[in-house]
């Protein structure tokens, strides 16, 4: 099992999931895709994003989250989006958990909202002007604190 997953619901912009899988790859996190995706993954700019990494990436593809769930039975899963109430500094994030990204565009899907409204986490913004941060932005932010956690619990901070 690998430490963390990255999960992208339904991304839009290639070079966004490309330097992701870049992340993913450099620090043994598995990458989940469910579609519809908004590019093909034989893309030149998903490949140029990603450069090298691609082929050592591990990823799993999905055609929507349903497909995601039967395959993760009882995954921990945190959503990060605008519209969470709990910082995610303030939350566990146990090994094996998947940190769950919405669209560039729209963020998660409308129900997800609700669904899963106890499991939303926000990025704290407090410049003047803000919407919502890069896709591949938020997702580094929110792996690292994961692995920060992660490594201050098993008492390996600051190993590599």
């Amino acid at each position: 099992m690998k430490p963390f997953n990255i999960v992208l619901v339904a991304p839009e912009i290639p070079q966004n999931t490309g330097t992701i899988g870049r992340l993913c790859v450099s620090t043994d996190t598995r990458l989940h895709l469910i579609k519809p995706l908004g590019f093909s993954l034989d893309e030149k700019h998903l490949k140029r994003a990603g450069m090298d990494y691609w082929p050592h990436l591990d990823l799993a593809v999905y055609e929507d989250w349903d497909e995601f769930l039967a395959a993760n039975p009882g995954a921990i899963m945190h959503f990060i989006s605008t519209k969470g109430r709990v910082s995610y500094w303030d939350i566990p994030y146990p090994e094996g958990c998947c940190l769950v990204f919405g669209r560039e565009s729209s963020g998660l899907p409308p129900e997800f909202y609700e669904r899963y409204r106890e499991r939303l986490a926000v990025i704290p913004m407090e410049g003047k002007f803000h919407r919502s941060l890069n896709l591949a932005n938020a997702a580094s932010i929110v792996l690292y604190e994961a692995l920060r956690q992660s490594r201050a619990a098993s008492g390996r901070m600051g190993e590599q």
